[in-house]
């Protein structure tokens, strides 16, 4: 015995079909759109664990800090820790970058350039760049270069992370009269 299908449309526009026994089959447009769902939810759970390590959450509208937030170091698929690069573009500052991780390890270079500097250059503006951890706990702070950056360790959500809050400001000038 044939079955027999009944059109049948749904809110979103899906077409089904009624099958004779009182089932619901889905027509290839349904499943088109499952497909492209599935795919985009795969996209982004594959995004947000590529950039984990990477990961800086801000805090400020920059009315008080240029740059402020939650700077999290996350150890990498290659045993490695990750580093987040800033480049600093401000009205009146000239132009600089600020490497936050790995790990614990903090530079800051006056202009931008796309080849990685070493840390442990003469150029990197912040004495020292990797911090000492004593008891689970570390703060540092820097003058340099019209900037002041402030570093808090703020303990980590996982073992394989540490995270810092960080605040970057322009330095406070003091006027004598």
């Amino acid at each position: 015995m044939p079955t027999t299908f009944a059109g049948l449309c749904g809110r979103d526009g899906d077409i089904f079909a009624l099958a004779q026994g009182g089932g619901l089959l889905m027509t290839p447009q349904g499943l088109r759109w499952q497909r492209v769902a599935g795919l985009t939810v795969a996209l982004c759970l594959a995004a947000a664990g590529y950039s984990r390590a990477q990961l800086f959450r801000p805090f400020t509208d920059h009315s008080r800090a240029l740059l402020e937030g939650n700077w999290q170091s996350c150890r990498e698929g290659d045993g490695q820790y990750g580093e987040r690069v800033y480049d600093g573009k401000w009205p009146g500052l000239p132009p600089f970058e600020l490497h936050m991780g790995p790990y614990h390890d903090f530079a800051l270079f006056r202009g931008i350039q796309e080849e990685h500097r070493d840390h442990a250059a003469p150029e990197n503006l912040l004495k020292p760049h990797t911090l000492e951890i004593q008891g689970n706990m570390a703060k540092h702070s820097w003058d340099a270069d019209g900037l002041h950056l402030e570093v808090v360790l703020a303990g980590g959500s996982r073992e394989d992370c540490e995270s810092w809050f960080v605040t970057l400001k322009r330095a406070e000038t003091t006027v004598s009269h």
